[in-house]
């Protein structure tokens, strides 16, 4: 092969590769030492969710939003001189941080915790303590169901719904944009144990407008065994 024959060879191999789409291309992003939050692996591939949540979405809601609000709560914390942050910290003091933390600290923190809450073995009615506990707050897992359903799909536009143990008692509720529960400024309090992400970009792709379809096929991917979890460290 002569040699500009070759070297044309080898710039054609080299785009034709970077134009391939990678699955892990959606998570890069250069972290140093002096930035704190880093975005968390997800506990399966992109794809594992299928049908009911689809690799695309995935990929974008992790790779890109989630990322995003991780970059820019690096950049609002050093913005405000905090040294060492504390997530949990920051968010039980929301109303007196800086929008920037909140909203992103917020969208950290909430996204960590769907990832978590969602499994390709999952779905079913649960089992162990959260049973019990659902039975003794709602009555019944079909009127937790529904409840949570109703918080879901009412939520006014962007935000979360959210199972929450404060007490030995659980409650329903929903906070708008990347609000949560253990934050000062949310009007439903105490420690988060499910919650299901009701923004658009969570769902468009593959359902469109039809939120209600979305929020019933989760239900197919919860993750009991970390609901369960997060009931017993909430005591």
């Amino acid at each position: 092969m002569k040699k500009s024959t070759r070297r044309s060879f080898i710039r054609q191999t080299a785009f034709a590769a970077a134009a391939v789409p990678v699955l892990g291309s959606f998570n890069s992003f250069a972290l140093t030492a002096d930035e704190p939050f880093t975005l968390p692996p997800l506990p399966y591939s992109h794809d594992a969710l299928e049908p009911y949540i689809d690799t695309l979405t995935m990929q974008i809601h992790h790779g890109k939003h989630h990322q995003g609000y991780v970059n820019n709560l690096n950049k609002a914390v050093a913005d405000a001189g905090i040294k060492n942050p504390d997530l949990v910290s920051l968010l039980k003091t929301a109303g007196k941080q800086p929008m920037a933390i909140r909203n992103n600290g917020g969208g950290h923190y909430n996204h960590s915790m769907f990832w978590e809450l969602m499994t390709p073995a999952g779905g079913g009615e649960p089992k162990g303590p959260v049973s019990d506990a659902i039975n003794a707050s709602f009555g019944s897992f079909s009127s937790f169901r529904d409840k949570f359903n109703a918080a879901a799909n009412t939520r006014f536009g962007s935000g979360w719904a959210w199972l929450v143990a404060d007490g030995g008692k659980l409650t329903i509720g929903s906070t708008p944009n990347q609000d949560n529960p253990l934050m000062d400024i949310s009007d439903i309090k105490g420690n988060p144990i499910m919650g299901i992400d009701v923004w658009e970009h969570a769902y468009y792709l593959k359902y469109q407008n039809k939120r209600a379809d979305y929020v019933n096929a989760w239900w197919s991917l919860i993750n009991w065994n970390e609901v369960n979890k997060r009931l017993a460290a909430s005591k």
